[in-house]
């Protein structure tokens, strides 16, 4: 036998991460740290609003004015309710566990709070593991959600003009 060296290793050009294998940056992991913080504050606001008239009727509406807030600008030039009316109440009733009410008040409001309910854990998981968890391409992911919602909001608005003239 020949005492020949061993062959030098191969090297291999390293390939770029798949999609579900990118990492979020420091800034991208604090943004999401922060957005946890702010929706966390939403519902600490939704906690101080009262759903509930005088007479412990469930509101529909306009329960963001015992925050001081004042009416909604669009219901009074144009007479009938803005696309996002019955949100605020929407919020207050389910962070009190009434789910019924808060679908009433505004269907699309009480899916957005459960959304935003769960975006609070998964934006900390994600911001500490350092990876985004059941989402491959966020930057798609966020409009199209973002999209999707604007439909469902629209949708929601018309179904009540039109319900309100029959």
């Amino acid at each position: 036998m020949d005492d020949q060296p061993p062959p030098p290793p191969i090297r291999t050009a390293t390939r770029p991460p798949k999609p579900s294998e990118e990492r979020p940056t420091w800034w991208v992991r604090g943004l999401l740290l922060l957005m946890a913080a702010l929706f966390a504050t939403v519902f600490y606001v939704a906690t101080q609003v009262r759903p509930y008239g005088p007479d412990g009727e469930p509101m529909r509406m306009a329960s963001h004015e015992s925050l001081g807030l004042p009416p909604c600008n669009f219901k009074q030039v144009v007479g009938i309710p803005c696309p996002s009316c019955g949100m605020t109440t929407s919020f207050a009733m389910l962070v009190r566990g009434d789910v019924w009410n808060s679908l009433r008040a505004n269907w699309v409001g009480t899916l957005l709070a459960t959304v935003l309910a769960l975006s609070v854990p998964w934006s900390i998981y994600c911001s500490l593991r350092g990876r985004y968890l059941w989402v491959r391409r966020f930057e798609i992911f966020v409009p199209l959600a973002m999209g999707v919602y604007v439909v469902l909001m629209l949708t929601r608005w018309v179904g009540v003009i039109v319900w309100d003239k029959l």
